[in-house]
């Protein structure tokens, strides 16, 4: 094999098939799946937490603080990492450590040791994601990448619709242990895949780390999504006022300090194309719909009818289906069309649903929210991972590993957002209600007050199925010329073991 020193070491070209890249899927998608469902199953078990340790919520809560900041603040060192040490060898690290987090929160004894080994977890988990999207970005070929990358997609948003049916069936039936043990298998599977299938990428000689950005980036991606999430109970409270303050700062220090930088640890300057910029804001808008919904439906459930959370898991796995249908058909015709209308027509049915679930009353019947969600999952796996795979590829080739940790990371601010902001306002539109009723009607007050939120969000997904529209086939970036004509032997002796 040959050297290189590009920041994408070969290219793989359409003599590469898809086939040949289900090894390299099934080692990403088994850590990716193994990560995304952790997000989700403590949330329903966290009442359970609560009782077995007999603490109280607030403490409880920092299991999941403490993971989310965990995430955030590793993931802008996925590129360097992965520049320097290389992508394999760093991810199959990243499994290997979230697997044995998982295994100590299974026997944390305390409060404070499963906060501590959540945390643990947190740093193994968060450069999965991006080190998993660039692999298969730059193993996919040209004419299939949106079938490619269609697949991948499909664990993003199965897993956290099975992860709370999951965990509350193991909580209903076995243990809350078994949320963590359940990843023991799963991650060893992954290590195994990775081992024998994932390519060794030449690694890129890097000068040395940026330390401002290194310290800087942490702590505003960390201190943002610290601050959103208390904002979710308390906008005027202490914690958010120094959280936003803070991470505030620290991004603004960053973004300066990493534009005057040769080599910064996030690649800002991507943000000069326009083809990004627009990519990157319809991602941010679709993450806030997709997660906002995914964030209400359970709520409504269980505080309103009052279903159990395994009920509950169950009411949303059909989005979660026909996102899995969806997903892959996007993918294909993304390759076909490009992103413009599969974004503008899935943010379209989107909006469409939501708007329907602002009509939601207390006799509302069941089959009418399950077809509502069918429409959001139809229209997520329609325009989520094409409007990614466009934002990838508006990016020089040479940067993709220095963009997708950019993108994870704001993913994981705005998703903070969409939480904090969205339950922020259906607490402030219960109060509202509440009062109309002289608190008379407190379950009325409850449904008007999710269906304003709902019609909220049925808003902003139809401005991105607006801004949709202004999408174009992402323009030949500088390097991508020679990205695509170098390393055509490498790639194939890599791929085709």
């Amino acid at each position: 094999m040959s050297n290189t020193n590009s920041a994408v070491p070969v290219k793989p070209t359409e003599n590469v098939s898809i086939k040949s890249l289900l090894g390299p899927l099934m080692a990403v998608i088994l850590g990716m799946i193994m990560v995304i469902l952790d997000t989700t199953a403590v949330n329903v078990a966290l009442p359970g937490l609560v009782s077995y340790f007999d603490t109280d919520l607030s403490t409880m809560q920092w299991t999941i603080t403490g993971y989310t900041l965990a995430l955030s603040a590793v993931i802008p060192l996925a590129g360097w990492m992965t520049d320097r040490f290389g992508a394999k060898r760093v991810f199959l690290i990243c499994i290997g450590l979230f697997t044995i987090g998982s295994a100590l929160c299974s026997f944390a004894a305390s409060p404070e040791q499963l906060v501590i080994f959540r945390v643990i977890q947190g740093i193994g988990g968060g450069m999965v994601a991006p080190i998993g999207f660039a692999t298969i970005f730059k193993l996919a070929p040209e004419g299939n990448r949106g079938a490619v990358m269609g697949m991948l997609g499909v664990p993003m948003l199965l897993a956290p619709a099975i992860g709370p049916v999951l965990s509350g069936w193991l909580v209903e039936y076995a243990s809350w242990h078994w949320i963590f043990l359940i990843n023991l298998p799963i991650g060893i599977i992954a290590i195994l895949v990775g081992i024998r299938h994932l390519p060794n990428f030449e690694r890129k000689a890097v000068p040395s780390l940026d330390y401002l950005g290194m310290i800087l980036a942490p702590i505003a991606f960390a201190m943002l999504a610290y601050g959103v999430g208390e904002g979710a109970h308390d906008w005027s409270s202490t914690r958010t006022i120094t959280g936003l303050t803070v991470g505030g700062i620290a991004l603004i220090l960053f973004i300066i300090v990493e534009l005057r930088q040769k080599e910064p640890l996030l690649e800002l300057r991507v943000f000069r194309s326009s083809d990004f910029t627009r990519g990157i804001l319809i991602a941010w808008i679709s993450q806030i719909a997709l997660f906002g919904v995914m964030v209400l439906i359970p709520l409504f459930y269980q505080s309103v009818k009052g279903y159990s959370p395994l009920t509950t898991g169950l009411v949303m796995l059909p989005q979660a289906l026909a996102t899995a249908v969806m997903m892959p058909i996007g993918g294909r015709l993304y390759d076909r069309v490009g992103a413009r209308p599969l974004a503008v027509t899935g943010l379209g049915l989107i909006t469409a649903a939501l708007t329907l679930l602002s009509r939601i009353t207390p006799d509302t019947q069941l089959v009418y929210i399950i077809l509502s969600l069918v429409m959001v999952g139809a229209g997520m796996g329609l325009s989520m991972m094409s409007v990614n795979t466009h934002v990838l590829q508006s990016a020089p080739k040479k940067l993709v590993s220095r963009v997708t940790p950019l993108t994870t990371a704001a993913q994981q601010v705005m998703v903070s957002f969409a939480v904090a902001g969205l339950t922020g306002y259906l607490t402030s539109r219960l109060t509202g209600h509440m009062t109309e009723s002289g608190g008379a009607d407190q379950i009325g007050a409850a449904v008007a007050a999710y269906g304003d939120t709902f019609l909220l969000t049925a808003g902003i997904a139809c401005v991105g199925a607006l801004l949709g529209l202004i999408l174009r086939k992402p323009k030949l970036q500088p390097g991508d010329v020679e990205d695509h004509n170098s390393g055509s032997d490498e790639a194939n002796m890599m791929i085709g073991h």
